[in-house]
């Protein structure tokens, strides 16, 4: 009856008017369902970002010594801080304004003009944070407050925005010998940027009072919480479930020429196995190097497989996966190395880790990128173009090499003078008395752990070590009548 009456109303001039209409009104709302499941993804993918931040924080506080933990996780906090108002009022505009050049952007400065894709801005600006936070590492426990509060500012609101414009908004590395530089995730855009940074920094900065003796030997300089840097680096693990697979910046495109919702999913898997294959492969190498199954190394090798992944999680296969994993992994260990060779002094290995980590994941997607796989993320088949080892010939591979070295050269260029003149005018580091003291008692009210609390830890520890019979020390030191 329906069909019938249905049938008879299309048969008349207002009956077919009718259901065009109807029809239109159904096609716009699922439009709007769609461009909001879009808007939800990216906020979520956004919120697991951010939530980087913690895992930055927690690793960083459980690599330095006890006598800095407050001043490493006020410096982390005040990246998110100060980093959001430099994106807001600069950032955004350099990266993503409406009007641009082939360098950077200059419009919609602090959000002006008509810009309502808040959720896009907010997208970009956690990566910026994250961008910006991965310096801390490198210059913890000797880098003075004010100097990093400008350098956070001066990454976040231009040397990082300039860098994204380049692959992400338009700029002229993504049209390089028309396929353009791939880096699908912040390789070479984020980590890069942070690792190069932080290589600078520490440079310049120096290292830590005593970190080589007098014959340059290395002084093991342990943070205080291996606890800190686990639940840091899980943290990390769960927060890039946004950023990569949140790199689709859509997920209710599922049209034949572009799937978002698979290339979210193969961006989940390809992470997770190249986090667990770098883990591994660190564990194993080092336990050969050293003899000892070394759980912060294990952790660190871990962060390198997702750095790793980051630039073709998209793009790759996931046996690939594993392999960019792998070489990451060895990637890590070498530089780490060869960073104490040179007698730099890095506390969380952020250049190796980030920065050279950066390099060749930036690098592998000229080896494994497939051109199927680049269609389905949105990007077109780019004429063809795609990894070496899949007989795409090496214009693919050749842009990425001119993306990591403009944005290494751009990042040195700009981040080298200004430590430079910060450590010329005396600013850039703090007082060996400050340092030897600790930066929390001498800068910020105090220690994080009260001594009360770790006195009374202690004692209780001392006392079950006696009452088992194994060492009766602690106890005699308590007792006047022992001395």
């Amino acid at each position: 009856m329906i069909a019938t009456d249905m049938t008879a109303m299309a048969a008349s001039p207002v009956g077919r008017q009718a259901v065009s209409e109807a029809l239109a009104a159904l096609t716009d709302q699922v439009s709007r369902n769609s461009d909001s499941m879009d808007v939800f993804f990216i906020l979520v993918s956004g919120y697991l970002v951010f939530l980087m931040q913690t895992g930055f924080a927690m690793l960083t506080a459980g690599s330095v010594r006890s006598k800095n933990t407050k001043n490493v996780l006020l410096k982390n906090v005040l990246d998110a801080c100060v980093g959001a108002i430099a994106y807001y009022l600069f950032g955004f505009a350099f990266a993503y304004g409406t009007e641009a050049n082939s360098f950077l952007g200059h419009s919609d400065f602090a959000l002006s003009g008509d810009r309502t894709d808040f959720h896009f801005f907010f997208f970009q600006w956690t990566f910026a944070a994250t961008a910006a936070t991965i310096v801390s590492g490198s210059v913890a426990e000797r880098t003075s407050f004010y100097a990093y509060l400008g350098y956070a500012f001066f990454l976040s609101g231009f040397v990082y925005p300039i860098v994204s414009h380049w692959v992400w908004g338009g700029g002229w590395l993504s049209t390089i010998f028309t396929v353009g530089a791939k880096d699908f995730a912040g390789d070479a855009v984020v980590h890069m940027v942070g690792g190069f940074a932080g290589l600078a920094g520490a440079t310049i900065v120096g290292p830590r009072l005593g970190r080589f003796d007098q014959d340059g030997r290395v002084v093991p300089m342990p943070g205080h919480s291996a606890t800190l840097c686990t639940l840091g680096t899980f943290i990390l693990w769960f927060g890039w479930y946004g950023f990569n697979p949140g790199s689709t910046l859509g997920i209710s495109n599922t049209g034949p020429d572009a799937d978002y919702t698979v290339t979210a999913a193969r961006c989940a898997v390809t992470t997770t196995i190249a986090a667990a294959s770098a883990g591994v492969t660190t564990l194993i190498v080092i336990k050969l190097r050293d003899h000892i199954f070394d759980l912060l190394a294990c952790l660190n090798g871990i962060l390198a497989g997702l750095v790793a992944i980051t630039a073709s999680c998209a793009w790759v296969e996931v046996y690939a996966a594993l392999v960019i994993g792998v070489i990451g992994a060895l990637v890590y260990i070498g530089a780490a190395m060869l960073l104490l060779m040179f007698k730099i002094d890095d506390p969380l290995e952020a250049f190796p880790i980030h920065g050279a980590v950066g390099v060749w994941g930036a690098f592998a997607v000229g080896l494994f990128a497939r051109i199927e796989l680049l269609t389905l993320s949105g990007y077109g088949n780019d004429n063809g173009w795609e990894g070496v080892f899949y007989g795409g010939g090496g214009r693919l591979l050749a842009a990425n090499c001119v993306m990591i070295a403009s944005i290494a050269g751009w990042t040195l260029v700009m981040i080298v003078p200004l430590f430079v003149v910060l450590n010329l005018v005396g600013v850039l580091r703090i007082s060996p008395e400050m340092e030897l003291i600790g930066n929390d008692v001498s800068k910020h009210g105090g220690a994080a752990y009260p001594d009360d609390v770790i006195t009374t830890e202690e004692k209780q520890a001392g006392h079950t070590i006696d009452n088992l019979g194994v060492d009766d020390s602690l106890s005699r030191a308590d007792d006047p009548t022992m001395v």
